[in-house]
């Protein structure tokens, strides 16, 4: 089987598994999204969810929380660790996002590079979840799982994987692709314990069945 019918077929089945998946962090604006894929770094997304509502009520909008110093912030999101650098970027980004374009996220790839805090990861959020444009996000549930799962040999760099991906992955689901991966690598091909192969919708087309990668 080739890499792109091995890719469709697992997209095809992971549809079915996790047909409502989409991002595990909650928000209602792309800025608010920005703030959360940050804090999410070395952080679960169900802690980040409840840091940021704190976050929120003090700093409601972005001209709030680009007048903040990142002391201020960083008081609110220390439980999500790396509160210093964190906090230094949100601020950074909350100030740019103001002075240059105007309180709003813009909808550009390069752009949002620009962003302090901001890479690659979640730039390709932001365009998928926010704008719905064509994204892959490398997360590590996408860097384990698709090298698992043959899509990707042996590649362990985010932007490597991203890039091998594309080639593989129609542009359309690529998205929503990576957040299924999620949902599988959480609940089935887990990264802390031996994958649960007997319970896996792909057991008979993965490659990698039983292995530790």
């Amino acid at each position: 089987m080739t890499k792109e019918k091995l890719a469709f077929e697992i997209i095809e089945r992971l549809k079915r598994e996790y047909p409502d998946a989409g991002c595990t962090l909650d928000y209602d604006d792309a800025w608010k999204l920005l703030v959360s894929v940050r804090l999410a770094a070395q952080c679960t997304d169900a802690r980040v969810n409840v840091v940021v509502e704190k976050l929120y009520r003090k700093f409601p909008d972005v001209d709030a929380l680009a007048a903040a110093s990142p002391e201020e912030i960083e008081e609110i999101v220390r439980p999500c660790g790396l509160g210093r650098s964190k906090a230094r970027d949100i601020s950074a980004c909350m100030r740019m996002i103001k002075e240059q374009y105007g309180g709003k996220v813009p909808d550009d790839f390069d752009a949002l590079l620009k962003l302090p805090g901001v890479g690659r990861k979640s730039a390709n959020l932001i365009m998928g979840d926010v704008f719905g444009k064509p994204a892959i996000v490398t997360d590590t549930h996408c860097i384990r799982l698709t090298n698992r799962m043959g899509l990707v040999d042996g590649i362990r760099e985010p932007k490597k994987v991203e890039m091998a991906l594309w080639k593989i992955i129609p542009p359309q689901e690529g998205s929503d692709f990576c957040h299924r991966l999620v949902y599988h690598g959480r609940e089935v091909c887990t990264a802390r314990t031996k994958p649960h192969c007997d319970r896996c919708c792909l057991a008979d087309i993965c490659p990698k069945i039983g292995v530790e990668v």
